[in-house]
């Protein structure tokens, strides 16, 4: 299969060739021969002018929810992830000059995942300066057969779901983008789409190599379990940050990892084991202290429902003495708990507290599910098995 980058430097290099380019992109801006997009643009003829760089920074680097400051150097970088919510769009100023944006970001198929959002808002800003956007597209990891966790409702959008869509949401960056352009009505941006890539792939079927977008996201396994294992943000427990495994190993201090296993077991569906263990994060949560909890092996990611998992896994937790829901700011929000924003429904954090079942709370938000579902197939660019 080709991306959308190998496809923009190729077949449709005379859409950057002679023009003053900005670059939106991280590490895992590569082609399948890993060579980053900023060298095989500039390859095809394009004249690379500024860099931005979404959550992490260009390089990746920065942890969560890490402010990061504007580099230096003879090439203009900029960082769209600050301190305030402002700093998520570019200054005017910064697309002085620039042809055209091109945007390369690797998405991991999550709502959270707040790559999809940086790249909306670029490409607004480009849409107000009359700069065309080129969005090279890229695999989704999970595939796009699969949706889970109802959209949220429209007060609970955020940088974790600047639009509404669901959790698992099965398209492909340049979908999310080639959907809200359409809504609306952004004529200034061209989704170059990949080759070769249908809905029921998976990161495994690509062939790619996998390159690390964000410092939490190490391995396609990491991606599997996110769409659930994001959940753990909005609570106490340690999601594994400061781990080989984040995200797979969480717990606590206070955690009773064997209770924990079993009732992920029984109630988080198939696909999975849960084994019981204890790890030290290294940072942020717990940092440095010895913790309880469970490691989720996925065994067969077609049948493996992370959304339903961590739900079951967070029902558990919710028993025991010392968890509490994170009431701190979140994603630059401080008014609202942040599991709401996670969730995109306060029902789902009601019905945890009242000890609803994973059941109950999978059927919180069917009505907007449902709504989302009638419009699916309008939003894709790539056939499923069944070639529509």
């Amino acid at each position: 299969m080709r991306t959308g980058l190998e496809a923009l430097v190729g077949d449709e290099a005379r859409r950057v060739r002679g023009r003053a380019v900005g670059l939106l992109a991280h590490p895992a801006s590569v082609t399948s021969e890993l060579w980053h997009a900023r060298e095989v643009l500039a390859g095809a003829g394009a004249s690379v002018r500024a860099l931005f760089g979404p959550e992490h920074g260009v390089g990746g680097e920065a942890q969560d929810m890490e402010g990061v400051a504007d580099g230096g150097g003879p090439l203009r970088t900029y960082s769209l992830y600050g301190s305030e919510y402002a700093s998520l769009s570019p200054q005017p100023a910064w697309l002085d000059g620039l042809d055209a944006m091109v945007i390369d970001l690797q998405d991991v198929g999550s709502r959270y995942y707040t790559f999809v959002w940086t790249a909306l808002l670029m490409a607004r800003a480009c849409a107000a300066r009359g700069i065309e956007v080129l969005v090279c597209d890229r695999p989704n990891p999970l595939g796009g057969a699969v949706i889970e966790g109802a959209p949220q409702r429209p007060e609970l959008r955020s940088f974790v779901g600047l639009e509404a869509c669901p959790v698992r949401h099965g398209l492909t960056l340049g979908e999310v983008l080639s959907w809200r352009a359409g809504v609306e009505s952004l004529t200034n941006v061209t989704v170059i789409p990949m080759e070769g890539w249908t809905r029921e792939m998976r990161w495994e079927d690509t062939g790619l190599p996998w390159v690390l977008p964000s410092p939490n996201m190490p391995t396609p396994d990491t991606a599997t379990v996110y769409p659930g294992g994001c959940l753990l943000e909005g609570t106490n427990l340690s999601e594994g940050r400061g781990t080989t495994r984040p995200f797979e190993v969480f717990g606590a201090p206070w955690v009773d990892a064997a209770a924990l296993a079993s009732a992920l077991e029984s109630e988080g569906g198939g696909g999975m084991r849960a084994r019981a263990m204890s790890f030290r994060p290294m940072f942020q949560k717990h940092a440095g202290v010895t913790c309880e909890g469970v490691q989720v092996h996925v065994t067969d990611a077609r049948a493996f429902a992370p959304y339903r998992a961590y739900l079951a896994a967070l029902r558990a937790c919710r028993r025991f003495e010392g968890f509490r829901w994170r009431t701190e700011r979140y994603e630059f929000v401080d008014d609202v708990p942040a599991v709401d924003l996670l969730t995109g429904d306060g029902a789902v954090r009601e019905g945890l507290d009242a000890g609803a079942t994973v059941d109950e709370l999978l059927a919180i938000g069917s009505e907007r599910m449902g709504a989302w579902r009638e419009g699916e197939r309008g939003r894709w660019l790539y056939p499923g098995r069944d070639g529509r």
